[in-house]
């Protein structure tokens, strides 16, 4: 990436805007204001009509519900456009202010038809609910027993009556004493109310009509059908005026974002009363061509420099070299002529004081340059950060490490079948980058579900595939350990998961390693903040598989992968003594100094030379590996799931040698067999066990159903987990920007 300064007098901005526009190469650096005599630029004249264009266009393509995926591909408009988009907009708005005008109307009459419901329950004429002078009406809905125990209670009630139908409850009261229709109107009003107070009890309003409630209800819900054909009328006219001016819409959007970018690009430039300054990064391999393309559009009146270089080298370090080649004319090498413009040399001076040529001090954007295999897993990546220009991308490693740790963890041909499944509909079936980023993830981690899957001979928690391939020994990963009589396996995967552990620190420690070197620290800045945790992480763990204190560890570290159950050979390696301290100098006996113990000695005396506040955290390399165990623990408790769906459903046997199959259809059961479990396709006889079988193939689909997402959410997250927190957390900061040109060609850029 090349760092780029354009100056040039006023006159020819908009010129320049328009080319860098059409190059679609220059990420824009934001102008802060900081120079003396120079002030962030005014949008060109015109960007405020065309912005409040662009806002009615875009609010109507909401109205309409139009989407980019629409666009039937870039034209030309015609010379009356804006007379057919204000005609497009009348329209519209004309159709949005009757459909909500007639939206509100059924929403009031939905109500109306609310309210006059338990009215029609009633069967009462409304005209017999109100326009008493002596007596006290209410309707509501409440509990009928409440209701009379406590009009009776009431001492204002001389007399009452009511009326049930289901919850609703008419009530016809006559307060105590005498009422004069004229001289006391009103004096038996609420006397129901006072009554009520206390108990649950809702109120209903009598609707002000003579009808009676079905007659009510039934002119009601003829002006609901009337007013929800009218904006079935009005959704179709919507429709015609979309499939009409759906794509002159769109191109329009299209062409006016075009003219608003380029009308409000001086909001980033420094400018002054005659000249404009405008940063951006721009490949390098593209600097001629925009210098060239510069040099046609405006002639002798620009002065182009290119600021600072930021590549990588062989070794994949990054570096940041400062470059003076200021040029007329856009031509590389020529010497800025004499009667350059005030401003421009003002510009000069501002950028080689203190002898650097950055001026607009950004850093560059970021590329994320990955094998397209690899290119899904950037979304992980970028959902803790992007990365820095300057900064190693981790999604390679993401990509090489993440779906292995999940097919492990699964390790099942049939789940890993239905995620390669999954992610490719989500891949190829979305628009969203998100979701088909997930998508081909998806694809990547059932693919080494199948593949572990093939290893374990594991099919739905079955074990048949193992010898149908393998033969009569069965699969080469033998057992997840789920029996008594495989459960040495549980150790073995144990340290498999430590091992992956180790592995994937050291790559994460080697990575911060370079990346002290790259980031000026230096060959020994990275010995003592890089190497030093280096040396700890592979002396703790070679020193936990040597003999050395061998009381205090677990036997199975040493036997595991030397018969029991695998017969590798492997039982520690050896005790590497570098000298022995004699009893008479130990005091508390001799001590032999092993080459691991050395190693952890040499990290901790480097790293408190290099950072000593960091001596805190000494006990990381030992607890961060233990950490990945829980890849051992997902793997056990998805077998087990699979393993009790299976049980459920086929039953289950145990045999002389202590295995537990499967009393699957396909089995033969041995004689001697135990039965542990007679299984729902095995229990029962006639009726029951036509009930007991379908009964159980629910529980089968369900059940597997149920472990396929739990495997997602449990695999899924604890791999992604080990990835950002134990992974990432060594060497990875992030915060870089994405790479994004100023032009309509968006396809340059990763969003």
């Amino acid at each position: 990436m090349s760092k780029v300064s354009v100056t040039g007098s006023k006159g020819v901005m908009p010129t320049v805007i328009e080319t860098i526009h059409e190059l679609n190469l220059v990420h824009l650096s934001d102008y802060d204001g900081s120079w003396e005599g120079f002030d962030n630029g005014n949008p060109i004249e015109g960007a405020d009509d065309a912005s409040e264009k662009l806002v009615t266009v875009r609010a109507l393509e909401s109205t309409l519900g139009l989407s980019e995926a629409e666009a039937s591909g870039q034209g030309t408009l015609a010379e009356n456009w804006e007379q057919r988009l204000e005609e497009v907009r009348t329209r519209i708005n004309e159709l949005d202010d009757q459909q909500t005008e007639v939206r509100e109307e059924l929403r009031q009459v939905d109500e109306r038809i609310d309210r006059v419901a338990p009215f029609a329950e009633l069967g009462i004429d409304l005209d017999l609910l109100s326009g008493y002078d002596t007596v006290d009406v209410l309707v509501g809905e409440g509990s009928e027993a409440e209701v009379q125990a406590a009009l009776e209670a009431a001492e204002d009630i001389r007399a009452y009556e009511t009326f049930t139908s289901g919850d609703v409850v008419a009530i016809v009261a006559a307060p105590t004493g005498e009422i004069d229709p004229v001289e006391d109107a009103g004096d038996a009003d609420n006397v129901i109310d006072d009554a009520l107070v206390g108990i649950e009890f809702t109120r209903y309003d009598v609707p002000d009509t003579e009808q009676s409630p079905s007659a009510y209800v039934s002119e009601l819900e003829d002006r609901k059908y009337e007013l929800e054909s009218r904006i079935d009328e009005i959704d179709d006219e919507l429709e015609r005026i979309e499939r009409e001016e759906g794509s002159f819409l769109l191109q329009l959007e299209a062409e006016l974002t075009i003219e608003v970018q380029r009308a409000e690009a001086p909001l980033q430039f420094a400018t002054s009363d005659r000249a404009f300054i405008a940063e951006g990064w721009v490949p390098s391999d593209e600097l001629e061509r925009l210098k060239t393309a510069l040099r046609n559009a405006v002639g002798d009146s620009l002065e182009i420099e290119e600021l600072e270089r930021a590549s990588y080298d062989r070794h994949g370090r990054t570096h940041t070299d400062g470059v003076h080649q200021g040029t007329q004319d856009a031509k590389e090498g020529d010497e800025p002529s004499a009667d350059a413009d005030e401003d421009d040399q003002q510009q000069q001076k501002a950028v080689t004081d203190g002898g650097s040529a950055v001026t607009m001090g950004d850093e560059p954007p970021t590329i994320q340059d990955n094998p397209s295999a690899a290119k899904p897993f950037e979304m992980l990546v970028q959902a803790v950060n992007r990365p820095k220009y300057n900064e190693l991308d981790p999604t390679i490693f993401l990509f090489l490490t993440f779906p292995l740790f999940f097919g492990f963890m699964i390790s099942d041909v049939g789940y890993g079948l239905l995620y390669v499944l999954i992610g490719f509909y989500m891949y190829k079936g979305f628009d969203s980058p998100g979701i088909s980023s997930l998508g081909g993830v998806a694809i990547w981690a059932g693919a080494f579900t199948i593949l572990f899957g093939i290893l374990f001979g594991e099919f739905f928690g079955l074990h048949e595939l193992g010898y149908m391939i393998f033969g009569e020994g069965g699969a080469p990963m033998g057992d997840k350990g789920l029996s008594p009589a495989t459960a040495d396996f549980v150790y073995a995967w144990l340290i498999v998961a430590v091992a992956l552990g180790v592995m994937h620190l050291n790559i994460a420690w080697i990575l911060d390693f370079i990346e002290n070197i790259q980031h000026g620290h230096g060959l020994w800045g990275a010995i003592t903040h890089s190497g030093s945790w280096l040396l700890m992480l592979n002396g703790i763990w070679i020193w936990v598989f040597t003999p050395q204190a061998a009381g205090v560890k677990p036997e199975f570290i040493f036997t595991a992968f030397d018969g029991q159950p695998f017969d590798f050979g492997f039982s520690g390696f050896d005790m590497m003594t570098v000298f022995t301290v004699p009893a008479d100098i130990a005091y508390l006996g001799g001590f032999e100094a092993t080459f691991p113990f050395l190693m952890v000695i040499a990290g901790i005396v480097l790293l408190a030379i290099g950072d000593p506040v960091e001596l805190a955290e000494f006990a990381m390399p030992f607890a961060h590996v233990v950490s990945y165990a829980r890849m051992t623990a997902v793997l056990l408790a998805k077998g087990g799931m699979a393993f009790v769906v299976n049980l459920l459903t086929f039953g289950a046997y145990e045999t002389t040698d202590g295995s537990r199959p499967f009393a699957a259809p396909w089995n033969e059961i041995p004689e001697g067999s135990v039965e542990m479990f007679p299984g729902l396709f095995h229990m029962g006889d006639g009726a029951v066990a036509i009930a007991a079988f379908a009964f159980g193939v629910v529980v089968l689909i369900l059940g597997h159903i149920l472990v396929l997402l739990l495997g997602i959410t449990s695999a899924g997250l604890q791999g992604i987990r080990l990835e950002y927190v134990e992974f990432f957390g060594k060497f990875y900061d992030g915060g870089g920007k994405n790479y994004e040109p100023f032009g309509d060609d968006r396809t340059r850029s990763e969003d």
